[in-house]
């Protein structure tokens, strides 16, 4: 079973992503827990998507976040057991697994800001692969239900 979702990757479109997602793991009769895991990950990895996947560029080179959108798909595929969920953009190359996990050793006032949302995506799913093809970020989440 494979479905798809698209609209354009705007934070006003959350609602729609988390409520097409949790339709799905529902109709699959994936338990609570699997569900609200699957639905932090993808929360976390559509607002990403939604803040930055777009983004304009400052003449330094950094993401201004929020001056861009443009068209995200999602598509969940259950079979024997799994759940995968691949999310696609057209917006600016980035491999959010090559960033090094926070150290959550740290307080929170040493730490560096940012990645912690991956980390906990990555901590949440039992697989996450990154890929960039044909103009287009494709993050592939995977669980296990």
């Amino acid at each position: 079973m494979k479905r798809t979702f698209e609209c354009e990757a705007t934070i006003e479109n959350l609602e729609k992503v988390m409520g097409f997602v949790e339709g799905e793991l529902e109709a699959l009769e994936c338990d609570m827990a699997r569900i609200m895991q699957i639905s932090l990950a993808v929360e976390e990895v559509y607002v990403n998507i939604a803040h930055y996947a777009y983004s304009k560029l400052d003449e330094e080179g950094k993401t201004i976040p929020d001056t861009g959108t443009g068209p995200m798909e999602l598509d969940l595929e259950a079979d024997e057991g799994q759940v995968f969920l691949t999310f696609k953009d057209e917006g600016l190359p980035y491999n959010p697994l090559e960033r090094e996990d926070p150290d959550t050793t740290l307080s929170v006032e040493d730490r560096e800001i940012g990645g912690l949302g991956i980390f906990m995506v990555k901590k949440s799913m039992d697989e996450v692969s990154y890929r960039h093809k044909e103009g287009k970020n494709i993050l592939t989440l995977m669980k296990r239900i």
